[in-house]
């Protein structure tokens, strides 16, 4: 069975088992053909050693919920990017653990990595200005991918605190979209942003 099956039986189990080995280990069971979870050497072969076979699980998750912005009920930015902070919903509880695991480097330096965190917001930037045909060229492309990873990151941080009002929230970013690119546009204040907010997240729930 390769590898990608199984990461795509696994994740329908994230909800109730969390971005999690035993979750790698019990996606076999999702074939007839098997009765047994797989071992932890199995696991390891697979996934990777250690806590690298929960980030090769958090990524596929990431992955997946990207693909799924597709289905957003209609192409407009607000609805798109509203779609893809819904899909967190049912991993909520899981999800600071899983960015606190991708912030922390397999080796001890840095203490915490802000690169995860910056190409999962810059991902869901582009696939949403992808879906809601944005056709900026030049620098406003740059400006408007920063500015949407910008609002899209504090979105999804805010819903980890407050779910409630993360739509209200989100609706409130974008309507004021044009203060955001001009203050976030350049990549260096785009990154020292959304490692602080992510750093600032992870500490505030004791993870490290």
């Amino acid at each position: 069975m390769s590898r990608n099956v199984l990461l795509q039986l696994a994740l329908p189990l994230v909800e109730t088992h969390g971005f999690t080995r035993q979750v790698l280990a019990r996606s076999v069971l999702s074939l007839p053909t098997h009765e047994e979870p797989l071992s932890e050497t199995a696991v390891s072969a697979l996934f990777g050693n250690g806590s690298d076979a929960r980030r090769t699980l958090i990524n596929a998750w990431l992955d997946d919920a990207r693909r799924q912005m597709k289905s957003a009920p209609s192409p407009a930015l607000k609805d798109v990017l509203a779609f893809r902070l819904r899909f967190n919903e049912p991993v909520l509880s899981h999800l600071p653990e899983a960015f606190a695991l991708l912030a922390s480097p397999s080796t001890a330096f840095p203490p915490l990595d802000p690169m995860p965190a910056l190409k999962h917001a810059a991902k869901v930037a582009d696939e949403a200005c992808y879906i809601s045909g944005d056709t900026t060229v030049g620098n406003a492309w740059y400006a408007r991918r920063a500015s949407l990873a910008a609002i899209y990151a504090a979105a999804e941080l805010h819903q980890l605190t407050s779910p409630h009002t993360a739509y209200t929230f989100l609706d409130g970013l974008l309507d004021t979209s044009s203060k955001v690119e001009s203050s976030l546009g350049e990549a260096d204040l785009f990154a020292s942003y959304i490692g602080r907010s992510w750093a600032g997240i992870i500490k505030s729930r004791g993870i490290f």
